[in-house]
C-alpha cells in the first residue's frame, strides 16, 4: 500500500503557518491593541490618584489631571478618623482571617490527600465539591450567623468563609505533586505526620501558599456584602463599606476637615482619596506575590 506523504508548508520554512514569526504588520497592530488595553486600565487609576491629591480650586474647577496639589484631602480623612477605624477593620479582618483560612485550608487539604488511607476522606471531598455548585443562598446564612450569635461581630466575616473549596482542591493538588519519596523517607526516620506536614510540606509549598494568600488576603479585603448584613455597628464596617457610605451614597464623613477654622476640602477630592487609600493596600503586596503566579496555580490546578 502506497504511503501518503503530508505537503510540506508553502512557507519555506518547514514549519506550519502559525508557528512563524508574525509579519510586520501584524506585531504592530498587536502593539497598538495592546498600548490602548493598557491606557485604558491605567487611566481610571492615575485619574484618582492626581484627584486626590488636588487642590480646592481645581477640584471646583474641574480639571481632568490637576497642576497644583495638596495633601488635605489626606490631612481630613485621617483626622476625621471613620477611614482610620474602617481600614483598622480590614486590616485585622485580612490579616487575621488570611492565617486563620491558610491554616485550615492546608491541614484539610494535607488530610484528603491520601484518601485511601484516611476513613471517609471521599465522602469528605466530595461534599466540599459540592458547595462549590450548591448553595444554601442569603436567608439561611444569616439566620445561621444569628443562631451562632455572630450578629455585629467581626467575626461573622471571617468564620463563614474560612475554607475556600477552590483554593483548597489547589493546594490539595500541589500537595499531590510533591515528591513522596521525600515523605516516605521522613517517615521511616521516625517523623510524625505534624512534623512532616511543618518541616516537609509547608516549605516545599511556598509558591502554592504565596498565592493562595494573597487570594484569602484579597478576598477578606474586599468584603463588602457579608459587612452590610451581618455588621449594623458602623464602628466595625470594613473600608468597603466605609467606600459605599461616603463615595457611591455620598454621605459627608463626619469630622473630615483639615482644621475647624478651615472649610472642608471638596468632596470629590476626599472620595478619591478613600478610594486610594482602600487600593493601596493591595496595589503593595501584589508585586511581592506576583512571582509566584505561574508556579503556584497552575502547577495546583493542573496536577492531580
Amino acid at each position: 500500500m502506497a504511503t501518503v506523504t503530508p505537503a510540506a508548508p508553502k512557507n519555506g520554512t518547514g514549519r506550519p503557518p502559525w508557528m512563524n514569526p508574525p509579519s510586520p504588520v501584524v506585531q504592530a497592530l498587536k502593539a497598538v491593541v495592546i498600548t490602548l488595553i493598557v491606557i485604558t486600565m491605567i487611566y481610571p487609576l492615575v485619574y484618582v490618584i492626581a484627584m486626590s491629591f488636588a487642590t480646592p480650586a481645581q477640584a471646583r474647577a474641574g480639571v481632568v489631571f490637576p497642576t497644583e496639589y495638596s495633601l488635605d484631602a489626606y490631612r481630613a480623612i485621617f483626622n476625621g478618623g471613620t477611614v482610620v477605624q474602617g481600614l483598622q477593620n480590614s486590616l485585622f479582618i485580612t490579616v487575621v482571617g488570611t492565617i486563620l483560612s491558610l491554616a485550615a485550608t492546608t491541614m484539610l487539604a494535607w488530610g484528603l490527600v491520601r484518601t485511601r488511607q484516611v476513613p471517609g476522606a471521599k465522602f469528605v471531598l466530595v461534599m466540599i465539591l459540592a458547595t462549590m455548585f450548591f448553595g444554601a443562598g442569603i436567608i439561611p446564612n444569616f439566620m445561621l450567623i444569628k443562631y451562632l450569635g455572630l450578629l455585629d461581630s467581626t467575626w461573622s466575616l471571617i468564620i463563614p468563609g474560612l475554607i475556600s473549596a477552590f483554593n483548597m482542591i489547589v493546594i490539595r493538588n500541589f500537595f499531590q505533586g510533591l515528591p513522596g519519596e521525600l515523605i516516605e523517607a521522613a517517615r521511616i526516620d521516625g517523623a510524625g505526620e505534624w512534623r512532616i506536614f511543618l518541616q516537609i510540606v509547608l516549605p516545599l509549598s511556598k509558591p502554592v501558599l504565596a498565592v493562595m494568600s494573597l487570594f484569602y488576603a484579597v478576598g477578606y479585603w474586599n468584603t463588602y456584602f457579608n459587612a452590610l448584613l451581618y455588621i449594623n455597628d458602623s464602628e466595625k464596617w470594613p473600608i468597603q463599606v466605609v467606600l459605599q457610605q461616603y463615595v457611591l451614597a455620598g454621605v459627608a464623613i463626619p469630622g473630615a476637615v483639615v482644621s475647624p477654622d478651615q472649610p472642608a476640602p471638596p468632596g470629590v477630592t476626599l472620595q478619591m482619596a478613600v478610594i486610594v487609600l482602600a487600593t493601596l493596600p493591595i496595589l503593595v503586596v501584589y508585586p511581592f506575590l506576583q512571582r509566584y503566579f505561574t508556579s503556584g496555580v497552575l502547577t495546583g490546578a493542573i496536577k492531580g
